[in-house]
């Protein structure tokens, strides 16, 4: 794919990103009681016109999509598919219900089973982070409204991820899906005499914390699928980081028959 295609994809990708945020922001404004089970909660709602309007973007590519909120093509027609777009419209669901802000829109374009660009927007700060992992860089951009404009790329700065060695070791852990593993991974990590300082956050905001250098380390001892990974190891790979397997050399892969992902490591 040559980098004008990838730019206009990319300004697809944000334009979804963007307009969706709004649409979450409409439902996340309004005085909502949440009822999980209960059909048409305002959650429901939020992700379901949330992910019209990235389906409305995505669509005109031509190339398929793959969203948490999409009817999923069976494993005999995507293993066909060199390219795809993996979407989760609202990452963070128990943050949205929390008010505590900390949920994302969260867009990837796959190529060969690896993220090539990757955006995520949060709406409730308005903050936007994207990349093409060919560019080698990672951006972030404070917006003053819901609202695409070309002023987005002269406004965005470069984020740099940091290295490792410092002291205390910042380890990302999950804001609500804590888990023994994880626990017991810091507790190896204090063992080998490092002061370690864990950094909460939900959603994708963990791979974000990753590449702009405030944490170190983020281990993934509790599931995901990969609409929550794809934008977020795009944006951490585009940085120079990796996203691996645990216990294994290799990087997560997507649009595989099974769309959970294994354990993982950021680092």
């Amino acid at each position: 794919m040559d980098e004008h295609t990838m730019n206009t994809l990319l300004i697809t990708a944000i334009k979804g990103a963007i307009y969706a945020g709004a649409e979450i922001m409409k439902i996340y404004s309004e005085a909502f009681e949440v009822t999980l089970k209960q059909d048409n909660s305002p959650l429901t709602i939020a992700d379901e016109n949330a992910n019209a309007v990235i389906n409305a973007y995505l669509e005109k590519t031509e190339i398929p999509i793959i969203s948490e909120e999409n009817k999923q093509a069976s494993f005999a027609v995507r293993k066909h598919w060199d390219t795809c777009w993996m979407v989760d419209p609202l990452d963070g669901t128990k943050e949205f219900i929390k008010r505590n802000g900390e949920f994302t829109v969260n867009i990837a374009l796959i190529k060969n089973n690896t993220p090539v660009l990757g955006v995520i927007y949060i709406p409730v700060t308005k903050t936007l982070y994207y990349a093409t992992v060919s560019d080698h860089k990672a951006y972030k951009c404070e917006l003053s409204s819901h609202e695409f404009s070309a002023n987005i790329f002269q406004n965005s700065e470069v984020i740099v991820p940091q290295k490792q060695e410092s002291n205390p070791i910042k380890v990302v852990g999950s804001r609500s899906h804590r888990s023994e593993e994880t626990d017991a991974f810091i507790k190896n990590l204090e063992l080998q005499g490092k002061n370690v300082h864990l950094v909460s956050k939900g959603s994708s905001l963990k791979f974000c914390l990753m590449a702009e250098g405030k944490a170190h380390i983020y281990p993934r001892f509790a599931p995901t699928m990969e609409w929550d990974t794809a934008a977020g190891h795009a944006i951490c790979n585009a940085v120079g980081l990796n996203v691996t397997q645990l216990n294994k050399n290799e990087a997560l892969q997507y649009n595989k028959e099974n769309l959970l992902n294994p354990y993982f490591i950021v680092q």
